[in-house]
């Protein structure tokens, strides 16, 4: 993450009160709930909070904001939620039922992102990988003075975010923009550290495809064709969202902020520039895979067509004397059988020698 300067002067503050703080209630937090924290002057207030709780000290202080993260609610789990910060109703059941394409939207006074999250599956080899990568969701409210994350996925956790924010007050300080632009450079870094990953897988299965007796199949080539493919749609569509928040969407990405979501917009096209190579790569695997295979069905064929040429001549020569006739050449004599036999030797002998020195067998 790259560091914001203050911009505590930025938005516009409304004089504090001098008024006593309003003690947090220790409650613990729901299953759902990951983390509620109530942050003023890039500091984080101790104690747990309720969601009711830390927005009401926020507003009576007229400073601060409140960032509650969610880990795969239900309707009715996100409901108390979303009526206590007035989040839309079309983007609630969006963030329930996930499953949601990277996106960016406006609502009244909130802004609505969604970003998908991947994570590198480790196998022993590409060849005889089932998986590898999967992929979660980060859902992410916006207002003045909150930020609510609705997370989706075992893998998309936003602990470290959190915990570098919190030890960076002066970034803190800028307000939800921050926690925003933190979330979505972390994203974008997994994107970066997954493509090198695949990378490398990439450059394996290439070795192993033009190695001789090479065991790679075009099954395997295509399943990591499509996991580049889930990779793919989690990144193309959010290089629109990050766009607008550089360009000014909303007044509640301020200005020094947005220069900081054009860096994270040149490391998405960088990581889409990489996915779209990957694709690329993998479908000339496939023809030379395909191709591969072709020739070594053509070779296989014409070692069985060697090997029929040279069977043919004993099979023939057994035939013939094989009939009941007995007028056959040499029948009574008695070198008769071994010089027909010595003949059948040589003549295969003749064409494995031919076969062979035309790389038939």
């Amino acid at each position: 993450m790259r560091n914001l300067p203050s911009l505590g002067g930025l938005r516009g503050r409304a004089p504090r009160r001098a008024t006593t703080p309003l003690v947090p209630i220790p409650v613990p937090l729901s299953a759902y709930v990951v983390d509620c924290a109530v942050y003023v002057d890039g500091k984080r207030l101790p104690g747990r909070w309720t969601h009711t709780a830390a927005v009401d000290e926020v507003r009576r202080r007229g400073d601060g904001f409140v960032w509650i993260g969610l880990h795969e609610p239900d309707e009715e789990q996100i409901q108390g939620v979303a009526e206590t910060f007035g989040l839309h109703e079309l983007a609630v059941e969006d963030a329930v039922h996930a499953h949601q394409r990277p996106k960016l939207e406006r609502y009244d006074n909130t802004l609505f992102m969604v970003l998908k999250t991947v994570k590198y599956v480790q196998n022993a080899s590409p060849d005889t990988a089932n998986e590898i990568v999967e992929s979660g969701e980060i859902m992410v409210f916006l207002g003045r003075d909150f930020v609510v994350t609705v997370r989706h996925g075992n893998h998309s956790g936003l602990s470290v975010v959190r915990q570098d924010l919190e030890n960076d007050a002066e970034k803190l300080k800028v307000g939800p923009a921050a926690v925003l632009y933190s979330i979505s450079d972390h994203v974008v870094d997994n994107y970066l550290d997954v493509t090198s990953r695949i990378e490398d897988d990439i450059d394996q299965m290439e070795a192993m495809v033009f190695a001789p007796r090479s065991r790679v199949s075009a099954d395997q080539i295509y399943l990591m064709k499509r996991e580049v493919l889930e990779l793919r749609r989690a990144v193309m569509p959010l290089a629109v969202p990050l766009r607008r928040l550089a360009e000014g969407y909303t007044p509640l990405i301020p200005e020094q902020v947005r220069s900081y979501f054009r860096d994270v917009d040149d490391h998405l096209i960088e990581v889409s520039e990489r996915v779209t190579n990957f694709d690329e790569l993998l479908t000339t695997l496939v023809d030379a895979t395909l191709a591969k295979i072709t020739l070594q069905q053509n070779s296989d064929m014409r070692k069985i067509s060697a090997w029929v040429a040279i069977i043919s001549v004993p099979t023939m020569v057994v035939g013939v004397y094989g009939m009941n006739f007995e007028n056959m050449p040499e029948l009574k004599w008695k070198y008769g059988y071994p010089l027909v036999i010595s003949a059948v030797i040589v003549a295969c002998l003749i064409l494995y020698r031919i076969f062979r020195r035309n790389r038939w067998l």
